[in-house]
């Protein structure tokens, strides 16, 4: 019997602002030409040229104007893909085995071959972070481009996920947000970082910095309360912007 590696506290995970994000989408486009020819099956889509297209992506933008508690609206652009969470609900559902997260690093990821598709997972997730490819009749979620950031025949420079890559803002970090030395780590706490849904019990590993009041720009005070919003309220904020999508 095969044993099973010791469980580690490093917790790989994104950290996106929200305040630098343009919703450019060059993250969706870099995860899906990735994922084309990386980990696992390539990402499907149906009628991609006609009337009703449609396709699998591990991460999506949306885009919400949106009018905080105090100041004018404006427009937020908020990336979504799977939050790789310490509870993770969609491993403990699985009925294959086939959604598991890995000791070493806490990534969760899909074992292609024993996954029947049956949904559950996407069921269980809050996040709305699961997809069925129509075509490989399995689940897909983003992975952290597992593999290219252990991939030792790419540059350093590369061994990030392809979204981090790509985003000409600046506004996605990689890291280890298990050692509070980081450098994602530190960014979650100079601006005030908030995880996802706490209320779910799922302690998501990724973190998403607030954006600053538009109208208040010009202030040097610390970013997360020029939103006026304390941080559970920005949760519920976020919270109600994932309830339309």
């Amino acid at each position: 019997m095969t044993a099973l590696p010791p469980p580690s506290d490093k917790k790989l995970g994104l950290v996106i602002d929200l305040d630098t994000c343009v919703g450019c989408h060059a993250c969706v486009t870099a995860c899906k030409g990735w994922n084309d020819q990386g980990y696992g099956a390539p990402l499907s889509d149906q009628d991609a040229w006609g009337a009703e297209p449609s396709g699998t992506f591990l991460n999506r933008v949306h885009s919400y104007e949106v009018t905080p508690e105090a100041g004018p609206a404006q427009i937020v652009h908020f990336p979504k893909s799977c939050l790789h969470c310490e509870n993770a609900p969609c491993v403990t559902v699985c009925p294959t085995g086939a959604s598991y997260k890995r000791a070493e690093d806490g990534i969760v990821l899909v074992n292609e071959s024993a996954c029947i598709g049956c949904g559950l997972c996407a069921w269980a997730c809050p996040y709305g972070a699961r997809e069925l490819d129509q075509a490989a009749g399995v689940m897909k979620k983003c992975t952290l481009c597992v593999d290219r950031i252990y991939n030792e025949n790419l540059p350093e420079i590369d061994r990030t996920p392809a979204c981090v890559r790509t985003c000409p803002a600046g506004a996605r970090h990689f890291g280890d947000l298990g050692d509070p030395e980081s450098a994602v780590s530190l960014l979650v706490a100079e601006r005030g970082g908030i995880e996802l849904m706490p209320e779910q019990g799922t302690k998501p590993v990724n973190r998403y910095l607030p954006p600053r009041r538009k109208d208040r720009l010009e202030e040097t005070a610390p970013l997360a309360p020029l939103l006026d919003i304390q941080a559970s309220g920005f949760a519920g904020w976020l919270d109600r912007l994932l309830d339309r999508i």
